[in-house]
């Protein structure tokens, strides 16, 4: 058999079995409640390549007898998960939800004596939310002295590092208005590198942390007076869903707001939630 054949033949036995596939997708809905319908088999086994070569495991077959049948699953789960979130992110993203956050929301819990605000990015990817929703509290602090703390969560421990860091590529933060940047931004001070970095004044003012949102309970403290919760709704089912909105229900102040993205929907869930704006629902 030539080389050609043999590479061939290496890359069609290469794949995740139908059985396999379906272990892995049950798994990760369980896990993490994301979907994950036969049309992404190609995705997943692309995603999941990288995890058999740090496992210097040869085959998708072995990779899942690791997980299922020998216990891998207990230090795998974490890079699985990693592996198959998608974190796609841009600063002031779907920007009127900051702008009624700054015209509306933080005046309103203002007048409400909410003097200590707490915000929470409930899928915060790299971090452009969390770091978009200071730069707009930081600005209302400074002119109403109102003092704020911002919680950010993801499932992935990838984008969490990431997000700590605070540093983005110049095109990253192109979105991010020329007065904000001047403010908020550092460049880098090494010729030519094109890095850029969040301030450590709005730095200080986020605590990153792994959550999963299909835990049974969220771990976050005192209850917030502004969830954001965009573009991770549509991973999940209408069950999945409504028990996610419940529980963000139950960790938001009432009066408070709930921010989800312009893609998604409440519609049909019994939720303790009054619409004030498209996509923006505040708490009964």
């Amino acid at each position: 058999m030539g080389m050609a054949a043999v590479q061939e033949s290496q890359s069609i036995g290469d794949r995740i079995s139908k059985r396999n596939f379906e272990k892995l997708a049950r798994f990760i809905y369980d896990y993490s409640g994301i979907k994950m319908p036969s049309t992404k088999l190609t995705m997943l086994e692309g995603r999941l390549r990288r995890r058999l070569r740090a496992t210097s495991i040869t085959s998708f077959d072995d990779y899942c007898d690791f997980l299922f049948n020998h216990g891998g699953l207990e230090q795998e789960t974490v890079y699985l998960i990693d592996a198959v979130t998608t974190n796609k992110t841009d600063f002031f993203r779907e920007a009127r939800h900051f702008e009624f956050m700054q015209a509306v929301a933080l005046p309103a819990l203002t007048r409400a004596g909410h003097r200590r605000l707490r915000a929470w990015s409930a899928a915060c990817s790299t971090g452009a939310e969390p770091y978009t929703m200071a730069m707009v509290m930081e600005e209302f602090s400074e002119d109403s002295g109102v003092d704020y703390k911002i919680l950010a969560t993801d499932l992935s421990t990838d984008v969490l590092q990431s997000a700590r860091s605070g540093i983005y590529t110049d095109e990253m933060v192109s979105p991010v208005p020329a007065e904000l940047k001047r403010k908020y931004v550092m460049t880098a001070k090494v010729p030519g590198k094109r890095e850029v970095r969040i301030t450590p004044r709005l730095r200080s003012k986020i605590g990153f942390g792994r959550l999963n949102l299909m835990d049974e309970k969220y771990q976050v403290g005192d209850a917030m007076h502004i969830i954001f919760c965009r573009n991770v709704l549509i991973y999940f089912d209408k069950q999945t869903q409504a028990g996610v909105l419940s529980r963000l229900c139950d960790c938001l102040v009432p009066g408070g707001y709930m921010f989800i993205g312009h893609s998604e929907s409440v519609t049909g869930f019994d939720l303790p939630l009054k619409q004030v704006s498209n996509t923006v629902f505040q708490r009964l």
